[in-house]
């Protein structure tokens, strides 16, 4: 015979209950959804019976969101189908310790954490090395989280100086087609950078170390020939570096620097034929000492549900196409022998 069980949790007011409800108790119907236990929201808390099994899983998972919920964190859909992936895979034990960790508190009071495990290993791994590579698709928090650590730095004094840099290929499109002189050129480029520092920082705290120079943001051609040294350096969307150009740009490390790469290689907006320096670096220096390689995947991707399903159509896309391809080369290959 099954243990039978109740669990109830307390809420301190009306106002963190609808946070860990959701809007129409929409984050109970998806517990309702995956746990086969009786839910009961009795205003100023939540009864969950049935067998334990069932129970004591789903009583976790609100246990966590409230402590986040406490810590300052704003409960999503994400938060909770995550939460609810993670114990479901066995992964339950992980949940405080994500949850736990606060990268930063943001100008606007906003406590910045990792949200899944594949950003805890990517926010651990810059922590502990040199130079890390970040490589995943859109969504997935690399260069905000990059940028809040970077933030981070500079706010316990670990670096003078926080250098933001990009390749200035997008799309097809060339510099020399855009209106304005070389920063107006180039600042369309740079603006999800900028973004960030906003609303990291604050408007008023960026334009003041804008104007100091300890914020520097440039394209990544302004980086040849130089050293950084006791800065925090990031290269954003590298997938658009050729070989010669992440060579140039990982050899300007300095004493007391740091270097985080980010970039999605399905997103290369480089001419055909063209080798990537974001995928080559990550296959010659995987295993080197001081250089962290983190792969982050869909299921880290923290945007609207729809870009999660989005990525993972086109991932299964391009599976299919490759699949099809060797199919085809094989047929190919077949018929030549035969005609030989």
């Amino acid at each position: 015979m099954r243990e039978v069980l109740e669990e109830i949790i307390e809420f301190q007011d009306r106002q963190e209950a609808q946070a860990l409800l959701g809007e129409r108790d929409e984050y109970v119907r998806v517990l309702m959804d995956n746990f086969d236990a009786r839910f009961i929201s009795r205003g100023d808390a939540i009864s969950i019976s049935g067998e334990a099994d069932q129970v004591q899983p789903a009583a976790k998972i609100l246990r966590e969101l409230q402590y986040l919920h406490r810590q300052g964190t704003t409960i999503t859909m994400h938060e909770v189908r995550y939460s609810v992936g993670l114990v479901k895979g066995g992964k339950g034990e992980a949940l405080h310790h994500l949850f736990s960790d606060t990268i930063m508190v943001t100008s606007r009071g906003r406590h910045v954490r990792p949200k899944t495990l594949g950003q805890r290993i990517y926010v651990d791994t810059i922590r502990h090395n040199f130079i890390t590579f970040g490589v995943g698709p859109a969504g997935t928090g690399k260069t905000y989280l990059a940028v809040v650590l970077a933030c981070a730095a500079l706010r316990n004094r670990e670096v003078e100086k926080l250098i933001l840099t990009r390749p200035a290929v997008e799309a097809g499109e060339k510099l020399g087609f855009l209106p304005g002189d070389l920063q107006e050129k180039v600042d369309p480029y740079l603006r999800p950078l900028y973004d960030a520092l906003q609303d990291i920082l604050g408007q008023d705290v960026f334009a003041k170390l804008m104007t100091k120079g300890v914020i520097e943001v440039a394209p990544l051609a302004y980086m040849r020939g130089r050293t950084l040294e006791n800065a925090f350096v990031i290269l954003d969307e590298a997938q658009n570096t050729t070989d010669k150009q992440m060579k140039m740009f990982l050899t300007r490390l300095g004493f007391g620097s740091r270097m985080v790469v980010t970039g999605d290689p399905g997103q290369i907006d480089l001419p055909r034929g063209v080798t990537s320096g974001l995928v080559e670096a990550t296959k010659i220096l995987d295993g080197v000492k001081g250089i962290g390689v983190v792969r982050l995947e869909a299921m880290d991707v923290i945007r609207h549900d729809v870009v999660t399903r989005i990525v993972q159509a086109y991932d299964a896309y391009e599976q299919k196409q490759k699949i099809e391809q060797k199919k085809e080369i094989a047929i190919n290959n077949k018929r030549k022998g035969e005609t030989e």
